[in-house]
């Protein structure tokens, strides 16, 4: 097993409520130039879920299962910051109440985090239940690779990745496929990834077939090839980072699939893996 500075990590309660999804606009401009009427992101989303296709839906930048937010501006920077993905989250508030889950994601721009629940809890839950995450991760680093930079990612869930370390040092991590820098777009050049996430651009459908974009799902773990996330979102040729997908597909230009980065390095020491199952759906048993 990676050897990690766990036991020296933190954990500590955020919250938010269930947010409503909002439609300042009825309209959704395509990157054809049409203007859509659609579902997009916020709410309670039953029917999809992490392991389902991230493609393909009718709609816009959608969310897995609950996205919450908090009406606390800093209340909710700090939630974006602290949870990490494979937290356990808690309903606090209505008929739902003790529920547990776990966060799958979090999407920038919206500034939500995203949390995978059962049916049963997701049938009893109503906009504005408060959720409670037992945040914990942040901080984390590899003992004997502490150039590689670990974010967003709960430290029970890092060690069921699969990662080995070879004798060279290289880190090599499942994955299910490898997505070039000139595909990355929204998001590039925010000013850190420990928050959020940026999107694969998917307008060029011979790259969607090429690179294996057409079968990501929820929750997929990738790898970006020349992709600098260590402190902000940037082109760095032969920088190496690793993220989950957090929302579907988009209709945008420049919009697409969103990564939440899990481990990023300026150097090639990591290596994908290429393995279907490497879907956090898989590890955690959702």
């Amino acid at each position: 097993m990676v050897k990690t500075n766990k036991n020296k990590l933190v954990m500590q309660s955020v919250q938010g409520k269930i947010h409503g999804p909002i439609a300042p606009t009825p309209y959704r401009i395509g990157r054809n130039g049409t203007a859509y009427v659609l579902p997009a992101t916020g709410g309670i989303t039953y029917n999809v879920k992490v392991g389902d296709s991230c493609m393909n839906w009718v709609g816009d930048h959608v969310e897995p299962g609950v996205s919450i937010k908090n009406e606390n501006t800093s209340e909710n920077a700090a939630l974006n910051l602290l949870a990490c993905i494979g937290n356990e989250a808690r309903v606090v508030t209505g008929d739902s109440k003790g529920a547990k889950g776990y966060v799958t994601g979090k999407h920038g721009g919206i500034d939500h985090v995203l949390i995978h629940f059962d049916d049963e809890d997701l049938e009893k839950m109503a906009v504005n239940d408060k959720i409670l995450i037992k945040s914990f991760g942040q901080g984390l680093e590899i003992e004997d690779a502490k150039e590689i930079k670990c974010m967003n990612i709960d430290p029970n869930l890092f060690e069921k990745l699969g990662i080995k370390i070879t004798a060279e040092g290289i880190i090599e991590v499942p994955v299910v496929t490898e997505i070039p820098a000139y595909l990355m777009g929204s998001g590039i050049g925010g000013s850190t990834a420990f928050s959020g996430d940026y999107d694969i651009m998917t307008g060029d459908k011979s790259a969607n077939i090429d690179y294996g974009i057409n079968s990501l799902r929820f929750g997929d773990i990738v790898l970006l090839k020349d992709c600098d996330n260590t402190f902000g979102r940037q082109y760095l040729k032969e920088a190496v980072s690793i993220g989950v997908v957090v929302h579907s597909d988009c209709i945008k230009s420049g919009h697409g699939p969103g990564i939440t980065v899990i481990m990023s390095c300026n150097t090639s020491k990591i290596k994908g893996i290429i393995k279907k199952e490497a879907n956090i759906s898989y590890l955690m048993n959702l």
